[in-house]
């Protein structure tokens, strides 16, 4: 019997004391075969549901279309490479299955299957009850199949054949339950078991009843201990079938998910297979489905509501068109508003804020060693999947910056916050809102070209960034360990920003994956409010090429007032020329209303045009009212680790700050300043030293260590107390312990 089986309780009867009645256990049966009909017409349905035939499938750009030999079969398409020469193996197709089409390429097939002595394996499959099948809109013998992680292209000689696979595939899926059900196991019948025969059997050998009674109880006791073994095995079987519908309706509900949202990315005109990938948001039903039959890969999941259209990228975000709308910029700083109802920033409106010139140093240090890198691909393969946080990588792959530090250096632009604070001053919610948004994507800027990673500070680890040629008062620490969350707090003259951050990192081979998880609030002296979340960054040809970065999502910055903003980042792909592309809107609260479009590059600027975008007529290129909102400081130079010459400020360290600083600053961190130095031996040696000392942190963590200047809130998010200031100001950092150890000599001042 199949242990798994369900078994009835087991009845002892008094055949230990009475031998005329035997004693008895009820026992689950197998399972009843199915009738010789029933099976029959299964095998009929398999046989019906086969079919076989050749189709040309989309490998890539560089190979194109490739004939491919197709097999359906329960409910999987699978394919296999053909041999254009000689026999060798062939693809595997069932006995009985439907072929569909004809032709040159079906009979090549079939004669390698004739001459092949053995099967080909599939070199691919596609599980269609989690697939969707589609025609093409533009070709009448393509269709696509997306299984929600990837899209097959596929073409027909004919359409007729195209009709037959529609068909064919449609009848596959539908064929196949996706849940499991009671009914897929038989019910179980009731068997008796009785000693009798051997009781016979044991008298006809001339035993007396006391040993015949005694092999009864043996025999009985066995049988019972069989008993609680195979009711365990029930229990634990029905426990497991439990957790498989469980994890079968999860299954089920991300897949539609997956594929419904996918598909809507796909309805927007993800990839058209041509250069024209730039995005205007649109709100009607004016956005066309594009074909993704020329494409060569599937969009990630699009999970925006709004549907989009293509701007030609020949024509818009060119340089010619960025210099027109400069020169507009310019206009306006000469000629004044021209009558417009909003006007840029720079226009003497909103008059620019006035800080005190601050001397700070524009370079590194000179290195004092000759770097000594390492191969980065040992270090991978044995983390691939693991999370990035608590990877240990050498000192050469980190730039001498902490992410404390790197929160700071989001605020570079900050004039922009400044400019917004003006604005709504003066009544103009919209260009408040405008600035906030080009002051979300500047954070972003200085990314570009930065091939390291930051250090991962210590538990309590604090950074202050005191820039009064800018008006900010900058500070953050390290409140959790694991997870890694950093929070911080920021005042501006008129404004507060702050937030916290957990950054999950994992490495998968060739790139490395960002995903932040946490809010960030502006607020303003007038009461409103913008808060947003950061979108992905994915780090590529981290092993062979050349390494780049890029930043892909949507971000909705939610204010408090009467607007609100909608970001897009767009993903880069390989043959996009023009990349790093962002483009949005600013929507009414009240009547949801779109009134502003937001377009721009992320490493470079950003821009607005007024209005509602969906009013715009067909063939509208909306850089021809584009005004400049924000441009990147274009006096950069080539670097060391590629820093701007703001973050290059951000790690300085004077006698004068030396002095007033509490020795949880990263500033002190002695493996970041050997970096920094260029000393690389002794930054790997204290790196080590202190991510053992870091290993304790958890410890701390969980034996109800607090964050001194951070408390959590109700919503898990952190905020600042207070009291730093003033204990920098007084010099009183009595209870703030030295978390860098006993260090190595001091590096010196740079």
């Amino acid at each position: 019997m199949n242990p798994l089986c369900c078994i009835a309780p087991v009845s002892l009867d008094s055949a230990v004391e009475h031998h005329h009645q035997p004693p008895r256990i009820l026992a689950a049966a197998a399972p009843t075969s199915p009738p010789p009909a029933a099976a029959a017409q299964a095998t009929l349905d398999a046989a019906q549901a086969a079919v076989a035939g050749v189709l040309h499938k989309w490998v890539n750009y560089g190979k194109g279309w490739r004939l491919r030999w197709f097999v359906l079969e329960g409910g999987v398409l699978s394919y296999y490479k053909l041999r254009v020469r000689g026999g060798g193996e062939s693809a595997s197709s069932p006995a009985a299955a439907r072929v569909i089409g004809e032709g040159g390429a079906l009979r090549r097939a079939r004669e390698e299957a004739a001459a092949a002595g053995k099967q080909w394996k599939p070199f691919g499959e596609i599980h269609l009850k989690v697939s969707t099948i589609r025609a093409s809109k533009s070709d009448d013998k393509r269709l696509y199949i997306f299984s929600g992680t990837k899209t097959l292209h596929l073409r027909c000689e004919t359409e007729d054949d195209r009709n037959a696979w529609i068909e064919a595939l449609q009848a596959a899926k539908d064929r196949f339950p996706r849940t499991l059900t009671s009914n897929d196991f038989s019910p179980m019948s009731d068997v008796l078991l009785s000693t009798e025969k051997l009781r016979v059997r044991l008298l006809q050998e001339g035993l007396n009843e006391t040993v015949v009674k005694e092999c009864e109880s043996i025999m009985m006791n066995e049988l019972l201990e069989g008993h609680n073994q195979m009711k365990s095995q029930q229990q634990q079987y029905s426990i497991l079938i439990d957790r498989l519908r469980q994890l079968e309706t999860e299954k089920v509900e991300l897949e539609r998910t997956v594929v419904h949202e996918t598909k809507e990315r796909e309805a927007h005109g993800y990839a058209n297979g041509r250069y024209s990938d730039f995005y205007s948001v649109l709100s009607g039903g004016s956005a066309s489905e594009s074909d993704p039959d020329t494409a060569s890969q599937v969009a990630d999941v699009e999970t925006d509501e709004d549907e989009v259209m293509y701007f030609d990228t020949r024509d818009f975000l060119s340089a010619e068109s960025l210099r027109s709308a400069s020169c507009r910029r310019r206009e306006l700083l000469t000629n004044g508003c021209n009558g417009l109802e909003h006007i840029d920033p720079a226009v003497n409106v909103v008059k620019p804020t006035q800080y005190p010139f601050v001397k700070r140093r524009d370079k590194l240090p000179e290195p004092k060693e000759k770097e000594n890198p390492i191969g980065l691909w040992s270090i991978i393969k044995e983390n691939i999947g693991k999370d990035l946080s608590g990877v240990c990588l050498p000192v050469y792959f980190n730039e001498p910056l902490s992410s404390l530090q790197k929160c700071f250096e989001d605020l570079e632009y900050s004039y922009l916050v400044d400019h917004a604070l003006q604005w709504g001053k003066q009544g103009d919610s919209l260009m408040r809102t405008l600035h906030v948004a080009a002051f979300a994507v500047s954070g972003y800027a200085s990314t570009e070209g930065r091939q390291c990673k930051p250090f991962n500070p210590l538990l309590g680890e604090t950074y202050e960034a005191d820039y009064p040629d800018k008006g900010l008062r900058f500070f953050s620490e390290k409140v959790s360990h694991h997870p890694m969350v950093v929070a911080c707090h920021c005042e501006g003259r008129g404004w507060k920003f702050w937030g916290d951050s957990n950054l999950k990192g994992k490495f998968w081979g060739r790139s490395i994956q960002l995903d932040p998880i946490g809010v960030l609030t502006l607020q303003f002296d007038d009461g409103e409010t913008f808060q947003w979340s950061k979108v992905t960054t994915s780090i590529y040809n981290i092993i062979i090429g050349k390494i780049y970065c890029d930043h892909y999502g949507a971000m909705r910055i939610k204010g408090s007032g009467d607007y609100s903003c909608k970001l897009k980042f767009k993903e880069q792909s390989i043959i996009d020329r023009n990349p790093h592309q962002v483009h949005g809107f600013v929507q009414d609260n009240r009547t949801g209303q779109k009134v502003a479009m937001l377009i721009g590059k992320w490493d470079e600027a950003m821009y607005y045009v007024l209005g509602d975008p969906s009013a715009k007529p067909k063939g509208y290129d909306p850089m021809s009212e584009a005004v400049l909102l924000w441009e990147r400081d274009k006096s950069l130079n080539q670097t060391r680790y590629n820093l701007s010459p703001f973050a290059i400020s951000l790690n300085e360290l004077t006698p004068h700050l030396a002095k007033k600083l509490p020795p949880t600053d990263s500033r002190l961190r002695p493996d970041q300043r050997h970096l920094e130095n260029g000393e690389y031996e002794m930054a790997n040696a204290e790196k080590l030293r202190l991510e053992q000392l870091q290993r304790q942190a958890r410890r701390l963590q969980e034996k109800g260590w607090q964050p001194r200047w951070f408390t959590k809130d109700d919503d898990d998010s952190y905020r600042y107390v207070g009291g730093y200031w003033e204990a920098r100001e007084k010099g009183n950092w009595d209870g703030i312990p030295d978390i860098f150890g006993q260090r190595s000599p001091s590096p010196g001042w740079s």
